[in-house]
């Protein structure tokens, strides 16, 4: 490298191990939790807000019920600490919400697939502590009311949570974060972090996992039931930990959801260990004889979904990208191929997979050349030549290539339409999905980059108000595939779409005042009702749904522009895109170290760019575009390696790229002229 000049702009890089930001992280300090405020209260309850505190008195006489709000959602197990008691006292009973419409002294919202969960009652028959069993901690709630139904009073001192979620972190370090975020954008902020939060919630005691009692088979109760038993006692993997769909509910291993949710935990936290339980979880269910994967965790019984097959073996490719781990896709290697060897059986004289199973995100209208199917097995066969590369497993990969090939040019001529200018969902339809559009662009099936530009044209110009609506699902907005449509606009090059849709959907889940303000919801009506179409009863809703994760890693990977591009982060780019934003600051750590990048735009039109990565490692740094002419250099600070200067002549020349950049520190500014 040449060297030019001398930049003087100090580096500014924060250090991981100071967790910079830490004041927007939502975990807990510590696992004991109690309620910030009351959100209501009936009947004679006297001092309800005494509880707020660790010791109070709080009297409930007769029939009355006081709600209580922890201010953001929360997991665990109940404690009630019970002072005097005069008279009939009989029971004090607990109920659960996440939103506030559902808050009740009669039910919880729903865990079970039909009705209302029931209330957990403590018999109360002295003063003394009353803890709730283990198989009835709550998963996901931010409202607890307690209710008393009997003539005489009881004195409640203290009403406590024992936080569950994140079993394997030590108390205090559940705030521990490895990545961080920070822009000028306080809503983009929060939503970042909103997402780690929801990520945690969503990982739980695999003891403890969703027991699925009323799920299946005949029901044991009335269509109108108010109150449905509800347990968390099954064992849905092995090890202390497991990543799940749900804080309330499944409670169980999905590996759609892991899509979205696995790259926001990388960023966040770097939870490798209950990503890997759950890959285990799912390849422990495998059908040795075909290579099926389930479409859900145990005790989800064995249902063939084409695209949740899939995503397991994507699982297996993202762990060894974010870990670099070649013994761990090694172990799962053989199970692997013959999973991907099952999709490809389904491919028929069109060269795409033929799709004759519904079950997906509870999309409807599955089947056929669905194309967001056969663009995730694109994605999939080639993320398998990437993974026989590294394991000098070379024999598949010629078969794979050509496979590959063939699925992209028929879907594109089977399933592009050129008057619509998006993907039809199969041949006989003239729908145009959210999901396999924006896997469309994801994977690469793409032709063209007119495509890509069209498809994410097209998909901006039908937000709602509330966000981005699936079609292929009716009257839905699915957090999840909206997750998939974030990455499509950032590949297209639309970062201000990005942007936006973050804004628009996720700042409505995030500040709207039936939500948690803290988690994401699993999906709502396009009108912005808390109606998610699949579930006939609306409090069902999981409002801490991983698969909603999606704007956590898309900040970190797309606007801060931090990207892995093999075995833990040995090679790298940094592609920063800040759209409408005037900075960004984000950083993460995998096993083979820290990344981090900062980013500042400044006035007239320059901009300076910092990064960090690891020593050793090598990568490309694609400069942001610019508008005017001018000379940027990039530095080498405290290194060997010599500035290189880049003239440029505006945004016709597109990025500045500088390829095989040693790891490191680096500094880049832009000066028009």
């Amino acid at each position: 490298m040449k060297s030019f000049f001398r930049l003087i702009v100090p580096f500014l890089l924060s250090k991981a191990s100071a967790i910079p930001y830490n004041e927007y992280i939502l975990a807990p300090r510590t696992r004991t939790l109690y309620p910030v405020s009351v959100h209501s209260s009936n009947g004679s309850v006297s001092n309800p807000e005494s509880l707020t505190s660790p010791s109070g008195s709080t009297v409930f006489e007769g029939d009355a019920a006081t709600a209580y709000d922890f201010g953001k959602n929360i997991a665990g197990v109940v404690s009630l600490e019970i002072g005097s008691i005069s008279g009939e006292v009989g029971e004090i009973g607990v109920t659960f919400s996440e939103s506030s419409l559902w808050v009740s002294n009669q039910s919880s919202d729903a865990t079970a697939d039909s009705g209302y969960d029931e209330t957990l009652w403590f018999k109360i028959t002295a003063p003394g502590r009353y803890t709730a069993p283990r198989e009835r901690e709550r998963g996901g709630f931010r409202y607890m009311t307690l209710v008393h139904n009997a003539t005489g009073s009881v004195e409640v001192t203290s009403a406590q949570v024992h936080f569950t979620a994140m079993p394997h972190w030590e108390d205090d370090s559940l705030a521990n974060y490895t990545g961080y975020f920070h822009s000028n954008d306080e809503l983009l902020n929060r939503i970042w972090y909103a997402g780690a939060y929801t990520n945690q919630l969503c990982t739980i005691d695999p003891k403890y996992g969703n027991a699925l009692v009323h799920l299946f088979g005949e029901p044991t109760w009335p269509p109108d039931a108010r109150n449905v038993t509800w347990y968390s006692n099954y064992t849905i993997a092995g090890g202390s930990s497991a990543l799940v769909d749900g804080a309330k509910r499944d409670k169980i291993v999905w590996a759609g959801d892991m899509a979205i949710a696995v790259p926001a935990v990388v960023t966040s936290t770097n939870d490798i260990i209950s990503i890997e339980n759950s890959l285990n979880s799912l390849f422990d269910s495998q059908n040795a004889s075909t290579g099926q994967l389930p479409w859900g965790g145990k005790p989800f019984p064995s249902i063939l979904s084409f695209t949740y097959h899939l995503y397991t073996l994507i699982g297996v490719a993202d762990h060894y990208l974010y870990t670099g781990n070649l013994d761990y896709a090694s172990s799962k290697w053989e199970q692997w191929k013959l999973a991907l060897r099952f999709s490809m059986s389904f491919i028929d004289e069109t060269d795409l997979m033929n799709v004759t199973s519904s079950p997906d995100w509870l999309r409807s209208g599955m089947g056929g050349h669905n194309i967001e199917a056969n663009s995730i097995l694109y994605f999939t066969i080639n993320q398998g030549i990437a993974l026989a590369e590294a394991l000098n497993d070379t024999a598949p990969i010629p078969s794979w290539k050509l496979a590959a090939e063939k699925v992209k040019t028929a879907a594109n001529k089977l399933l592009w339409n050129d008057t619509l200018g998006m993907y039809t969902d199969n041949e006989t339809t003239t729908l145009t999905p959210q999901d396999g559009n924006s896997w469309a662009v994801v994977a690469n099936l793409t032709a063209n980059a007119t495509q890509t530009s069209s498809i994410s044209s097209k998909l901006t110009s039908r937000w709602t108000p509330y966000g981005a609506p699936a079609p292929e699902a009716a009257d839905a907005i699915s957090p999840f595939i909206s997750g998939f449509e974030l990455q499509a606009h950032f590949l297209t090059g639309d970062t201000r779409a990005g942007l936006e849709l973050m804004r628009l959907q996720w700042g409505f889940m995030m500040d709207d005042p039936r939500m948690t303000n803290s988690t994401f919801i699993e999906g709502y009506s396009t009108s912005g009702a808390l109606h998610y179409a699949p579930y006939p009863n609306d409090a069902r809703i999981s409002h801490a749904h991983g698969w909603a994760a999606g704007p956590t890693s898309s900040l970190t990977f797309y606007v801060a522009g931090i990207q892995l591009l093999s075995a833990g982060g040995k090679t790298w780019r940094i592609a920063p895109s800040l759209g409408d934003l005037e900075f960004v600051e984000a950083g993460f750590s995998t096993t083979v170290g820290s990344f981090a990048a900062k980013v500042e735009m400044e006035e007239g039109g320059g901009w300076s760019l910092e990064f960090e990565t690891p020593v050793g490692t090598v990568g490309e740094v694609v400069l942001p575009v610019t508008a005017s002419a001018g000379s940027i250099v990039m530095r080498d600070v405290g290194g060997v390696e010599e500035d290189v200067e880049i003239k440029v002549a505006g945004a016709d020349d597109g990025p500045a790229v500088v390829a095989d950049v040693s790891g490191g520190k680096w500094m880049a500014t832009f000066k028009c002229g």
